[in-house]
């Protein structure tokens, strides 16, 4: 593997500014995900929330949801650490992307109506967090060092 290119990916020059926002988002992917995956937090868990989504049309639900669970669960898991930031950021933000456009689009902008104003906002901390990095508190920084 290419030591420069695990080196661009790892690094990141956003210093402590970070923290804050990677653990926001972490901590509300992580239970979105575990709502998803495991019924925690008033979730359906998998096989509710596959046949929800199968009865608005993503198919195959069970599978959608496995892998919109494990985004989300695992990702916000990787946040939190501080590793492996930027592609799990990427996953994550896609994931949004995907729930806005599947889901809430149709509703507007306010949550009141289930819009997409929440699927919004993590997407923007994704995005931000894909650009910036982990930031000097995570394994990230850690395992950047040790290449160096």
């Amino acid at each position: 593997m290419n030591i420069s290119f695990i080196k661009k990916l790892l690094n990141s020059d956003a210093g402590y500014s970070t923290l804050a926002l990677r653990i926001t988002a972490a901590i509300i992917f992580i239970a979105h995900g575990a709502q998803k995956l495991f019924a925690w937090f008033g979730g359906y868990g998998l096989e509710g929330t596959g046949q929800w989504m199968e009865s608005i049309g993503l198919t195959p639900g069970y599978l959608l949801t496995l892998l919109a669970g494990s985004a989300e669960f695992f990702g916000g898991i990787a946040l939190l650490i501080g590793l492996l930031v930027r592609p799990a950021a990427l996953v994550l933000a896609f994931t949004m992307l995907v729930a806005i456009f599947s889901v809430h689009i149709d509703n507007g902008l306010f949550m009141s109506n289930n819009g997409y104003e929440f699927g919004l906002a993590l997407f923007a901390m994704s995005v931000s967090l894909m650009l910036s990095g982990a930031g000097k508190l995570s394994i990230d920084n850690i395992l950047k060092q040790r290449l160096s």
